[in-house]
């Protein structure tokens, strides 16, 4: 009876949650801050890795609706609806996590970046700590010879969860501020200091990006991490 209700609730909360979030998103107004324009990257036929906090991933991918790209989600039951809100948003779902089925999402996205598509990832992984890069992206970067493309996001009003992350959802009506980072390219065949390096390297320049566009938006860091 339990697996009913979920298979109920992951074909219907999805489908509610992307109704609804298309209407409150249309009434907020986004403003990119930064020298490096994402679209202007893509349309020169460029491919590129999108990364980002995992607070951010509700909001960006209602941003990047219009964007194709494969997307890491976790693996875990609850995964699933992300997983459903992001194909309703376009996007490609790759399933994958910390344990050994991490080792097959991180090829499948691989196969998608050899195919010349864009790829998504949150820096932070599904489970944390926030705001604390994982190698996972630089290792794709590597493998791949595909830039990371990092991005932060704020607003002057913002609905903030109580979770690992301290989710954030731009109110109706709020003011998005979005930055892009210059690109990251990663050479390949690198040893793992040199993992460590481009992790520790990523990891400065989101937060670079974070505590900006917080600034931005006239308020301080979101989660209350200095």
């Amino acid at each position: 009876m339990a697996d009913f209700w979920h298979r109920c609730a992951v074909t219907v909360v999805p489908r509610l949650v992307y109704g609804l979030s298309r209407l409150w998103f249309a009434t907020c107004t986004v403003k990119v801050e930064g020298n490096v324009s994402w679209r202007e990257f893509l349309e020169a036929g460029n491919t590129a890795i999108a990364v980002f906090w995992h607070y951010s991933f509700f909001f960006l991918f209602y941003y990047f609706r219009g964007c194709r790209a494969a997307v890491m989600v976790s693996a875990s039951r609850d995964g699933e609806y992300i997983a459903r809100f992001a194909s309703l948003m376009g996007q490609v779902p790759v399933r994958g996590s910390s344990n050994r089925a991490g080792v097959k999402a991180l090829r499948d996205m691989l196969d998608q970046l050899r195919r010349g598509n864009n790829c998504a990832v949150v820096a932070d992984g599904s489970q944390g700590p926030a705001r604390k890069a994982q190698a996972g992206c630089i290792l794709m970067a590597s493998r791949s010879g595909t830039p990371i493309l990092p991005f932060a996001w704020a607003a002057d009003r913002t609905l903030i969860f109580k979770s690992w992350d301290r989710t954030a959802v731009p109110l109706p009506f709020a003011t998005v501020f979005l930055r892009v980072g210059e690109p990251l390219s990663v050479p390949p065949d690198i040893s793992k200091a040199q993992v460590e390096m481009y992790r520790r390297k990523l990891e400065d320049q989101l937060n670079c990006l974070y505590d900006a566009v917080w600034h931005d938006a006239g308020r301080g860091p979101h989660d209350g991490m200095s």
